[in-house]
């Protein structure tokens, strides 16, 4: 047989019905003297009669079975680079894709310059909408060469395996397999062969389709998304010690900044999302497993961190549990702390007690929000929902409560408006805040879905109501955050279906899906896509052109 130029391995386990999806995309590869690696970590649905049909179909499919269940990616990649027989591997997993002219942009790279390795951009598709991204852009904006890790530091944040090509020799050379009996195995890989890599090309075309489920059970979700799992935290904490071993033992610790960085920004706050929906009890073992380790990273790290995210940091560290989840409510989204405390010099700190270690002092300082100075539209406030009730018919009334920290608002009711668009037409919906105490204010405003104006066609989608304060011709528009725990409710709005429900896996926001049914869902809607072609409305144009 004619030695392929590269080793495609797919890995699989219970998982026959999206592995032809996969390996489909490897075969229609513009560059075709390739061999696919179909590594089955011991299915037990159909996936091995799938394998088989698929190898009957190409000759350049091969299938190997682990004897036994490993539980990870490891053992399967490494089984299939031990029998790979091309100078050059790539790995996909068998939920995912490759672009058609993915081997051949990546060997392109290796046959232009001596390279350890070529990496390209990863394409995000999230499996229930469709909806494209690329996964960490400003990395591979720019085809580049770069001799060391040293060069761009931030390549640390992309460290998946799948999306780059290696030279077989330099596997061989250092010994680089992937850890096995843990997950998370790819962080690992990847910052050895950032270290150990003499050199190494980015190319900026995509050379993977990641697609995302953000909703699957919690039974079928992927590592990422099993953040409910304690283990899953002792894994990404475990992989991290060991990183750290490594560029402490290859020569390379002065990159420990940078990593300790890439760990507070990316894998800790995949979590810190999830914070105000754990109890007191999983808190507490959480705290338990990261402390230790968060107490070992550099303070320069933390100091690249915005605000808020050092403040929940701190709050984890010192076990204040409750006020972890406060502070979690809303990251990312610019949400003032519900109180601020200030000290014999006037600078403020997060919450009501006054911190009392220079750690403490140093994390949980919010001088640089400048939350009593700032101008009004940009001013920092905390608007929470602190009761929910339906009906009758499709209305909603929400009892609100506005937090002022930084005493930005005069004394006495203040307007305020919520602000819900569901398609085009803005829905605003004016109540009054009330004054209950200085820097807290409560008020009720009652949504009538039935008042929105909706588009012909219906809407589909998702909707976050914000609040809006008016003050002496100027706004302030925030989110609106919602109790973790209300229920999810249902109600019949206008031929759609509307479930009001607090975001899910994220901090807090009140959110409201729209879905069309009925005679809107089956008629409308169709008839509304056909017409947003861009064949269909060309001859509308012609024909309103003529008709004038």
């Amino acid at each position: 047989m004619t030695r392929p130029d590269v080793t495609v391995t797919v890995i699989v386990h219970d998982d026959a019905a999206r592995l032809p999806r996969a390996v489909a995309s490897v075969r229609a590869q513009t560059h075709a003297n390739i061999e696919i690696v179909i590594s089955d970590d011991h299915s037990t649905d159909d996936t091995p009669a799938v394998a088989r049909r698929l190898a009957a179909q190409d000759h350049r499919v091969r299938v190997i079975r682990l004897p036994e269940n490993s539980g990870g990616c490891s053992a399967p990649r490494n089984r299939a680079i031990e029998i790979a027989r091309a100078p050059y591997l790539m790995f996909l997993d068998s939920d995912d894709e490759l672009p058609p002219r993915a081997v051949e942009v990546l060997l392109a790279a290796h046959r232009e310059r001596e390279v350890d390795f070529a990496m390209g951009a990863v394409r995000r598709v999230r499996a229930d909408n469709g909806r494209r991204s690329t996964w960490m852009p400003h990395l591979v904006t720019e085809r580049r060469t770069l001799e060391g890790i040293e060069e761009d530091p931030r390549l640390l944040f992309e460290h998946l395996a799948t999306s780059k090509m290696y030279a077989r020799a330099f596997l061989d050379r250092h010994r680089l397999r992937f850890p096995e009996g843990i997950h998370y195995e790819d962080q690992l890989f990847s910052a050895q062969a950032y270290c150990l890599a003499k050199a190494f090309t980015i190319v900026p075309d995509p050379v993977y389709v990641w697609y995302i489920e953000p909703f699957a059970a919690a039974d079928s979700a992927s590592i990422s998304n099993q953040r409910h799992r304690l283990s899953n935290v002792r894994d990404r904490v475990r992989v991290q010690r060991l990183i750290d071993e490594f560029l402490l033992g290859s020569g390379h610790a002065g990159l420990r900044e940078d990593k300790d960085y890439k760990f507070l920004k990316h894998d800790f706050r995949m979590y810190a999302g999830d914070l105000p929906y754990r109890d007191e009890e999983w808190l507490a073992s959480f705290a338990g497993i990261v402390n230790p380790y968060l107490d070992t990273l550099s303070p320069g790290a933390y100091g690249r961190l915005p605000r808020a995210e050092r403040v929940v940091l701190e709050l984890l560290r010192q076990g204040r549990t409750d006020d972890v989840r406060v502070a979690a409510r809303g990251l990312g989204h610019g949400v003032a702390p519900r109180r601020v405390t200030t000290d014999g010099a006037g600078v403020p700190y997060w919450g009501d007690i006054p911190p009392a270690t220079e750690r403490a002092r140093r994390e949980l300082d919010l001088s640089e929000l400048e939350l009593d100075t700032r101008p009004f539209p940009t001013a920092q406030f905390r608007h929470e929902i602190t009761e929910l009730t339906h009906g009758p018919g499709t209305l909603l009334t929400l009892a609100v409560r506005t937090y002022d920290p930084g005493l930005r608002l005069p004394v006495g009711p203040q307007r305020a408006s919520l602000l819900l668009t569901p398609g085009r037409r803005r829905m605003t919906v004016p109540f009054r805040l009330d004054p209950v105490r200085p820097g807290v204010f409560a008020g009720t405003v009652r949504l009538d879905l039935a008042a929105a104006s909706l588009p012909v066609q219906g809407f589909d989608g998702v909707r976050h109501p914000v609040l809006r304060l008016d003050q002496q011709g100027l706004s302030n528009s925030a989110p609106l955050l919602a109790p973790p725990d209300f229920p999810r409710h249902t109600l019949r709005v206008h031929h759609h279906k509307v479930t009001t429900e607090p975001e899910p896996r994220v901090p807090g926001r009140l959110q409201l899906r729209w879905r069309p049914v009925g005679l809107t869902a089956r008629v409308l809607r169709p008839v509304a896509r056909r017409a947003a072609r861009p064949r269909v409305r060309n001859a509308a144009r012609l024909v309103a052109s003529a008709l004038r």
